[in-house]
């Protein structure tokens, strides 16, 4: 029979099913398996997803969004740390308080050098419904132009019976004195008039004005001179510097009711830090001249009228959002 070539169309089919069956002979023979092509576990693998049928990459998943910062919570931690109930973003009320020891006259008209606890508040802004709004934000006790102010003082507890100069004096508790006044204040100078009435302790009112001048050294630091005047009601000046019959038997010290007056006049020197704008340190050294009819006083004369107070706090500014 005479030779045929196959057609073309089928001899590549025959030609690669005959190496397909020599190819699996062989590997039967040698006892090879086919490969296996499925993935396992740990092998790193290319996502079905990377690349796109146009040939662009695909970008990987976005990471989640970082938590907001969260705010210190509990009073105490707040209070401390910041960024809590005590440091509002929008406050309505911006005010600083101190807590230190003062140094000063046992009592009114004392020799004799006492130490005690020395608190204040300081009013540094508020801001009214309506949108009307006083003091300023900048820094702890900077107002500006005239503005409202807050004002304390403890006045400490006589022991009379401690001092042989007084012994026989009726001992007065300590006093919280609170109240308010108005400020006119610019960057170097600044002058206040205040009224306080004694809610613990003598019930009666005081008032004191004063102005100071201020420079800054550097940056956190100012310094703060000028002169002072005190005065109270009749009630204040018969508490702390009269003498009733009965003490005048007791004490062997004349009888004396003063009248309610100017009692004081000095000057005080203060220094303020501000480590930040929250905390910061004051100081101060004052000294005070009684006069008029406190210094007439038998308890004065008795002792000494130049009084001489020094303090050390340690304060921290609070923004309270309404």
């Amino acid at each position: 029979m005479p030779f045929r070539m196959p057609p073309a169309a089928t001899f590549p089919t025959r030609a690669l099913a005959l190496w397909t069956a020599a190819w699996l002979a062989c590997a039967t023979a040698a006892g090879a398996q086919a490969p296996d092509l499925t993935p396992r576990p740990g092998a790193a693998t290319a996502p079905s997803s990377a690349t796109s049928s146009e040939g662009f990459t695909a970008a990987p998943p976005l990471a989640d969004p970082a938590p907001p910062p969260t705010r210190t919570t509990g009073i105490l931690p707040a209070f401390i740390y910041g960024d809590g109930v005590f440091d509002a973003e929008r406050p309505d009320f911006v005010a600083t308080v101190r807590g230190g020891v003062r140094f000063g006259p046992a009592y009114f008209g004392s020799t004799k050098v006492k130490a005690g606890p020395d608190a204040a508040i300081r009013l540094d802004r508020v801001r009214l419904p309506g949108g009307l709004t006083f003091g300023s934000n900048e820094a702890v006790g900077f107002l500006r132009g005239f503005n409202p102010r807050l004002s304390g003082r403890i006045v400490p507890r006589r022991e009379s019976n401690d001092y042989k100069e007084i012994a026989g004096l009726d001992n007065i508790p300590f006093s919280i004195e609170l109240g308010f006044g108005v400020g006119y204040e610019k960057r170097h100078y600044r002058a206040f008039a205040d009224m306080r009435y004694g809610v613990i302790g003598h019930n009666s009112w005081v008032g004191e004005f004063g102005a100071d001048g201020m420079a800054y050294p550097y940056e956190g630091l100012t310094l703060m001179l000028g002169p002072r005047l005190s005065w109270g009601t009749a009630h204040f000046m018969d508490t702390y510097f009269g003498v009733s019959a009965s003490e005048s038997e007791a004490s062997g010290l004349s009888v004396y009711n003063p009248d309610g007056g100017f009692y004081g006049a000095g000057v005080e020197f203060g220094a303020r830090y501000l480590f930040n704008e929250r905390w910061g340190i004051e100081g101060a050294a004052r000294w005070t001249r009684l006069m008029g009819q406190a210094a007439d006083s038998p308890i004065v004369e008795n002792g000494t009228d130049d009084q001489y107070l020094v303090r050390f706090d340690l304060s921290r500014r609070i923004s309270l959002e309404f």
